[in-house]
């Protein structure tokens, strides 16, 4: 599996519902990407003035993240898209 270095996070995004709460089924070119996702691995964290700075999620975690995060990554692994992305781009954890 692969492992994120220092203070990247490999997440697998959570798809959103693709129906309005009215019942309109939303087309899936009018969709935004979502902006959810699940961790699926951490890096170590990262150093600051010679301290290690550990990470604040960890596997497993659902969290919120910046839609046009500047890190954002697109990766292909085993077939499987996901997204690679700086802890600092992560909003919050659900």
């Amino acid at each position: 599996m692969f492992k994120p270095l220092h203070n990247y996070v490999l997440l697998e995004r959570i798809e959103e519902e693709n129906k309005t709460a009215g019942g309109i089924i939303i087309p899936d070119n009018a969709k935004e990407k979502p902006s959810r996702g699940r961790v699926i691995a951490t890096g170590e964290g990262t150093f600051e003035h010679g301290q290690k700075i550990p990470m604040t999620v960890k596997t497993g975690d659902i969290i919120l993240f910046a839609k046009w995060a500047s890190s954002a990554n697109e990766v292909k692994i085993d077939g499987k898209d996901y997204v690679l992305i700086k802890e600092s781009d992560i909003l919050g954890i659900l």
